[in-house]
């Protein structure tokens, strides 16, 4: 039986169907949902690009509340007891799999609930999925949930 089932969410719709998934996982299982949204805010611009650091950033976060908020709603829509928490990355070094397992072991969670297919760009490219990531890392049961075809 799950008590605390982790929900990295990116905006993509595999990770709104992982939220979805997750809701019912937990309402079958009695569990609270922490849903997190890892605002990476690391950029290395290209050399003579002029970037305007504090705006980006400000837009992570304003984007990262904004869609904590809608996933805490479709928890409590189904009566699920959720908290939301936005997780800044702000040095190079810092990669959002860790990020996801530092949480997972702080916020003693006992599954993590991840779409397989997020948004994450270039860096995934370079780095590897978030989702494979999080289950090489993992110390608990990782569900993955593939993207809709």
């Amino acid at each position: 039986m799950y008590a605390k089932i982790l929900v990295p969410v990116d905006g993509s719709e595999t990770s709104e169907t992982a939220m979805s998934e997750a809701v019912k996982l937990a309402k079958d299982q009695g569990a609270k949902i922490s849903v997190i949204y890892i605002a990476d805010e690391y950029l290395a611009p290209a050399e003579g690009i002029t970037i305007d650091f504090n705006r980006y950033e400000t837009s992570m976060r304003e984007y990262g509340l904004s869609l904590l908020h809608k996933m805490e709603e479709m928890a409590r829509a189904a009566q699920v007891p959720v908290e939301g928490k936005l997780i800044e990355i702000s040095d190079y070094s810092d990669h959002v799999p860790e990020k996801i397992i530092d949480e997972a072991r702080n916020g003693k969670a006992d599954l993590i609930v991840i779409g397989t297919h997020g948004r994450r760009g270039f860096r995934r490219l370079l780095l590897g999925s978030v989702a494979e990531g999080v289950v090489r890392l993992a110390h608990i049961p990782v569900l993955l949930i593939r993207a809709r075809e």
